[in-house]
């Protein structure tokens, strides 16, 4: 993928996700260390209630963080497919005798497709992510 295609889809996603480390993630991971801090300080637990509770505690934050990751690496392999079908099209075009600068050009204007489509995907993927992690039982 040209660099800066790269760049503008890479700033893209990095200013999402931290806007759902500021709005969503942030919060899950104090009420995570509250919660966690709470089975500390029951005297009556013991040290394996006290890491059950601890886990238990965890385990929202780590579904959060899964969600992301699992829905980012989908994104990531959707664009990816995207663009080796490119590189596949542009490396058709020069077998059959084409000329550098125009395979080049193929190549280019069929990864800025790609880039624009995906583009437009994430507002939905962003929309879809906060809808899923409201959803997560604290």
């Amino acid at each position: 993928m040209a660099e800066a295609h790269q760049a503008r889809v890479q700033k893209t996603i990095e200013d999402m996700v931290q806007s759902l480390e500021r709005d969503h993630i942030r919060k899950m991971q104090g009420l995570m260390f509250k919660c966690s801090a709470e089975c500390c300080e029951r005297p009556t637990y013991s040290m394996t209630q006290v890491h059950s509770c601890i886990e238990r505690c965890h385990t929202p934050l780590a579904q959060a963080q899964g969600l992301v990751t699992n829905e980012l690496e989908k994104f990531q392999d959707r664009l990816t497919r995207c663009t080796m079908h490119c590189n596949d099209k542009a490396r058709d075009q020069f077998d059959s005798g084409a000329k550098e600068p125009a395979v080049r050009a193929t190549m280019e204007n069929c990864v800025g497709s790609c880039v624009e489509d995906h583009m437009n995907l994430i507002p939905s993927m962003t929309h879809r992510l906060k809808e899923n992690l409201d959803a997560i039982p604290q």
